[in-house]
Order: C-alpha cells, then sequence, then structure tokens
C-alpha cells in the first residue's frame, strides 16, 4: 500500500522527461518520466531505498534524504513545502481505530470582527476542507444564485466536484478542482480529510480521485467566474492562514476595472429581496 509521499515522488517522477535534465534517452519504456535509475543517482540514494519510499514500505525517510529528493526533481518552493507536509503525515500516520469526524466548524470572535470590518467586500472564513464557516454579505451576493451556499453546512471542496452548476460558475473548472483536491492534503487534520475524500469518493468519482492524488501544487492565479447575471467576474485572492484554527480568511479583489463596475453593478442591483439580504451583514455558519 503506497502512501501521500510515495505518491507525490512517483508522480513527480512520472512528470519529468530526462532530457529537460540533461539526461540521455534510453530507448522506449513502458511508463513515462524519469527511471527510478536515474532519480536515485541525482538524490544519491539507492534505488532499493527509492523503491521502498514510493511502495510506502520506508515512511520515515531523513530530513537529508528529503533534500536530496527535493534537489533531484528540482521541486520548486511549494513543492518542496508540500513534500515536507507529506513526509511528516506519513511518518505520522497509524492505523485509527475511531471513525473519522469532520472537523470543528466554529469560529472565534476575534475572526468574526476582522471578517465584520471587510463588510461590504467579499470575503469568506474557511478551513482546507472548503468548509464556509463566516461569510461576509459581499461573499453572498458573488454566489447568489450557484446553488454554493443552499446547504445549512455550505462545502466548496463538495460542491465543485457534486454540483453541476459549478462547471458553469467557475470559468477554469478544471484548475479550481485541482486547487480543492490538492487542499485537502492541507486540512486541519488527516483524520478529517479522510472523512470528506471518503464522503466524496463515490458520489464524485475518478475525477475526484484522480485529482486528489495528482500532488500538483495549483499555481492560484486570477480566479475567473461566470456570475448568474451574465457578468464576468475576474477577481485576485488574498489568503490569510489561521494557523492556530487550521482556518483561514480569503479576501476577493476585482482584477481589473470591468470586475470593479460589475460589481458595483451587483450591489446596487435590486432595493428588494437580494438588496435586503446583501446589506444583512456578516453571515456565520454554526
Amino acid at each position: 500500500m503506497g502512501t501521500p509521499l510515495g505518491d507525490f515522488v512517483r508522480a513527480k517522477r512520472d512528470s519529468i522527461q530526462p532530457q529537460t535534465l540533461g539526461l540521455p534517452e534510453r530507448g522506449r519504456r513502458r511508463s513515462p518520466g524519469l527511471r527510478r535509475l536515474d532519480l536515485a543517482a541525482r538524490a544519491g540514494i539507492s534505488v532499493e531505498y527509492l523503491t521502498r519510499i514510493e511502495q510506502g514500505r520506508d515512511r520515515n525517510p531523513s530530513v537529508s534524504v528529503l533534500n536530496c529528493l527535493a534537489d533531484a526533481l528540482s521541486l520548486d518552493a511549494a513543492e518542496r513545502g508540500h513534500l515536507r507536509y507529506l513526509a511528516k503525515i506519513t511518518g505520522g500516520a497509524c492505523p485509527s481505530h475511531t471513525r473519522p469526524a469532520p472537523p470543528r466548524r466554529d469560529v472565534r470572535p476575534a475572526l468574526l470582527d476582522t471578517l465584520r470590518l471587510l463588510e461590504p467586500g467579499i470575503a469568506v472564513v474557511t478551513n482546507r476542507l472548503g468548509d464556509i464557516l463566516a461569510r461576509t454579505s459581499g461573499y453572498e451576493l458573488l454566489t447568489d444564485g450557484t446553488g454554493l451556499l443552499d446547504s445549512d453546512t455550505p462545502n466548496l471542496t463538495r460542491y465543485v466536484f457534486t454540483d453541476p452548476r459549478a462547471r458553469t460558475f467557475f470559468t477554469d473548472w478544471s484548475e479550481v478542482a485541482d486547487e480543492q483536491a490538492f487542499d485537502l492534503w492541507l486540512g486541519p487534520s488527516i483524520e478529517n480529510a479522510e472523512w470528506l475524500s471518503t464522503e466524496l469518493a463515490p458520489v464524485a468519482g475518478p475525477e475526484f480521485t484522480r485529482r486528489l492524488n495528482l500532488h500538483v501544487v495549483p499555481q492560484r492565479g486570477v480566479l475567473r467566474l461566470n456570475h448568474p447575471s451574465g457578468h464576468e467576474l475576474r477577481l485576485t485572492r488574498e489568503t490569510l492562514d489561521v494557523t492556530a484554527d487550521a482556518q483561514q480568511l480569503v479576501v476577493y479583489l476585482p482584477a481589473d476595472e470591468r470586475t470593479a463596475e460589475a460589481i458595483a453593478e451587483l450591489r446596487g442591483y435590486g432595493r428588494g429581496e437580494r438588496g435586503a439580504r446583501a446589506r444583512g451583514g456578516l453571515r456565520a455558519i454554526s
């Protein structure tokens, strides 16, 4: 049985073409990418040891081995951080005799006060599982009519993979799906991530499990949305990690003047039910 660390190393090895590292072609082979022999030589470890890591039979490689693997795979800073994180959860993993449970959903009053200061801007408090824990009226306005907030306990990851409307709402749905799947590895705990993955796998199918095991660090560029009002929105995301709570505060900002004008129009649209709802202020999920 493999491990997240072994899966990541193998996925990165398979994604590298030997010629990009100045290595000679060694004839046709059944699988793409870098050979174990070449990666082991670059990292200064034995092929047998690399095989044990990839297959999950060695769960505790030293820091020096991790650094050598990172150098040999030419990992960037974000990928190196992911490698270290996977090594941590792989080494600390042990069989659990209790049923995995969802994480806590409460948000500290101080964080709610911070979110309130951002009104009427577009901001949300989430965890890495995608649970939407609190949001501003601006976030409600942004997602109005998309179905994202229809549930009493809205979850962005579940929405992306199980609600057909998500594929219309997110212009670059594939990139957003990669982001949400990757973030499960950074969840409040490995047990929490297992809980959501187990729940999603049967309904989301191979589209979800394939992305979960890609271990590709997402770029998180401009978020493009097709708003139900007909507006095409482009937003940048500023994320503040609240490490102690395993949560994050995400603020969405217009990426261009056209988007800024569209959001202003949405805020001023009507003075009826939607307008009243947008002026209703902060909403926290309990």
